[in-house]
């Protein structure tokens, strides 16, 4: 009786075990469906390839996952540095501080004369090769219309004060408008190229280098960021400068007779690019380097100019002494203009915009409505000026507007007024909006126009 106990509780036990493995085989299946579902492997291919399907999810699973491991990531870190959201809070400094990489300067030996780069003889004729083999790039655009480049910077760091980079921008978007509308190149430098020439020395190893760089470049176009164009509508008289390779505003009595120091002015000047300019470069930059040699030039130029003030050398008063020491070498092709305002002080001419408004129209470039308005001396972009700021600043804003609204009539718009940076709609659009003719022409420029040839 005991075995048939024994028996039948072992039966039992076996059907137990066999019901569970038939539930469980029952589970396996079900998730190997599932899963087939889930990761790309139910469209029943063959194993290796449902393997390789579950692979690529699994790693797409795990891409999605990164960038959100990596944001939490930048997030404690954040915190643990304490960094802050607010512009206003931060220290600007920090990112601008200039770093020891280890690696130590270029050093000149302080033995040898400074010199801007290798000693070059032959550049007419390099570039005349140059631009036989590359007709695609021609130094004349067309007939009296040269290429030109103008070119102008700032500090590769932020300006000493709040404000000053705004008004670079400014100027910026000032000398973009007027090239756009003339056909003009432009070039923005934010380098020092050259450490031992800073200051007022910093635009010489520029100028070489961008000669050199650019034989298509007819003309080069110095302009300081603190002037601002004043006339759109002016275009330079380039048959007048045919036979010259630099032209700057000034006065052939202030500069070869008197040797006065503001005799001309170096803030907006034409240059040629040719052999004659290189040397004449080569001739200033013995007096650019910083520490002894600009201030033992600066001592010459305070003795033999007019009227300057004891301080080390400056490229514009080195330009007057070179000129009046040197005016048979120098002063044939050398063209000091004053029919136009090339470079037009702001203390003169800011006051009276409202009365050139009334009076003349663009186009005159001088005295009348003036090419270029020069804020020199106001140094928007440093920590003092020689004038009061407010001055400046107000007077820059109007110098601005006053250009800025013969881009914006172009439009249909003007500033409220010269002190205003709001504008006002002057004219309504309409459905025929081509019948708006634009009385200065800058829309549509002559030069812009391409000749078509019709087949007869």
């Amino acid at each position: 009786m005991l075995d048939r106990v024994l028996t039948r509780r072992r039966e039992w036990q076996l059907r137990r075990c066999l019901n569970r493995g038939k539930l469980t085989f029952f589970c396996f299946v079900l998730t190997i469906l599932v899963l087939r579902a889930n990761f790309g492997a139910g469209r029943f291919g063959t194993p290796e390839k449902d393997l390789d399907e579950i692979r690529e999810t699994l790693s797409y699973i795990r891409r999605r996952a990164e960038p959100r491991r990596v944001l939490e990531e930048i997030s404690m870190e954040r915190k643990s540095i304490g960094g802050s959201n607010s512009y206003a809070d931060f220290d600007v400094r920090k990112i601008f501080n200039d770093e020891d990489d280890g690696v130590e300067e270029f050093k000149r030996d302080s033995s040898l004369p400074y010199s801007l780069g290798p000693k070059i003889s032959d550049w007419d004729q390099q570039r005349g090769e140059w631009l036989k083999k590359n007709p695609g790039f021609p130094n004349f655009l067309g007939e009296n219309k040269p290429r030109v480049l103008l070119v102008t910077g700032s500090s590769p760091k932020p300006c000493e004060n709040p404000v000053g980079d705004h008004y670079l921008l400014k100027s910026i978007k000032n000398k973009i408008d007027y090239c756009r509308v003339h056909g003009i190149e432009i070039f923005y430098n934010m380098a020092l190229l050259d450490a031992e020439m800073s200051g007022f020395w910093a635009k010489l190893p520029l100028i070489r280098k961008l000669l050199l760089s650019h034989p298509e470049v007819e003309f080069l176009w110095w302009m300081d960021s603190d002037a601002l164009f004043t006339d759109m509508a002016f275009g330079l008289p380039w048959e007048r400068y045919k036979d010259q390779n630099l032209v700057m505003h000034g006065w052939k009595e202030m500069v070869y007779d008197e040797k006065n120091w503001i005799g001309l002015n170096t803030g907006s000047f034409l240059l040629r690019n040719c052999q004659w300019s290189l040397d004449l470069l080569d001739t200033l930059a013995p007096m650019g380097p910083k520490g002894k040699a600009r201030e033992e030039a600066g001592k010459i130029l305070t003795r033999d100019l007019k009227g300057r003030p004891v301080f080390e050398a400056d490229d514009q008063s080195a330009m007057v002494y070179i000129l009046a020491t040197q005016k048979e070498r120098w002063g044939e092709k050398v063209y000091l203009e004053n029919a136009y305002y090339l470079h037009g002080y702001w203390g003169i001419l800011v006051d009276r915009y409202e009365e050139m408004i009334e009076n003349y129209h663009p186009g005159l470039g001088d005295h009348r409505w003036p090419l270029v308005t020069h804020f020199v001396g106001c140094k928007p972009c440093g920590k003092f000026g020689d004038y009061p700021v407010e001055r400046c600043l107000k007077q820059m804003d109007r110098a601005f507007n006053f250009g800025d609204n013969q881009i914006l009539q172009m439009y249909g718009f003007t500033h409220k007024s010269l002190s205003s940076r709001k504008v006002i709609r002057f004219r309504n659009d309409t459905s025929n909006p081509l019948q708006f003719k634009d009385e200065l022409g800058l829309l549509h420029p002559s030069f812009k126009a391409v000749n078509v040839q019709t087949r007869s």
